[in-house]
């Protein structure tokens, strides 16, 4: 028990920092609203999808972990509406003009 929580606890501190570090360099750079992946060019807006479903899968792990699917209501409306908010706050934070 003890041990799921410090995962977590570094888990959840990692991705902070993360979001932080990528906050930072898109806040000192000016940017577009494509972004560059090996040389191809992707619509931000394909980003933020695929942010917010790994931001999602992220959730579900935590979920899983933490014993927390009682306390959930129906779990294919919990976790559609998380992936359009957190796609939707990954626009706003990085893409937004």
């Amino acid at each position: 028990m003890k041990t799921s929580r410090t995962v977590v606890k570094f888990v959840a501190g990692g991705f902070v920092l993360l979001i932080l570090l990528f906050g930072a360099s898109q806040f000192l750079s000016y940017h577009s609203l494509t972004v560059d992946v090996l040389g191809s060019y992707f619509p931000a807006w394909m980003v933020c999808i695929l942010s917010g479903l790994t931001l999602t899968l992220v959730a579900h792990w935590i979920v899983q972990v933490g014993n927390l699917k009682p306390f959930l209501g129906p779990l294919p409306l919990i976790y559609s509406c998380l992936m359009i908010i957190f796609t939707f706050v990954t626009w706003i934070l990085f893409y937004q003009n």
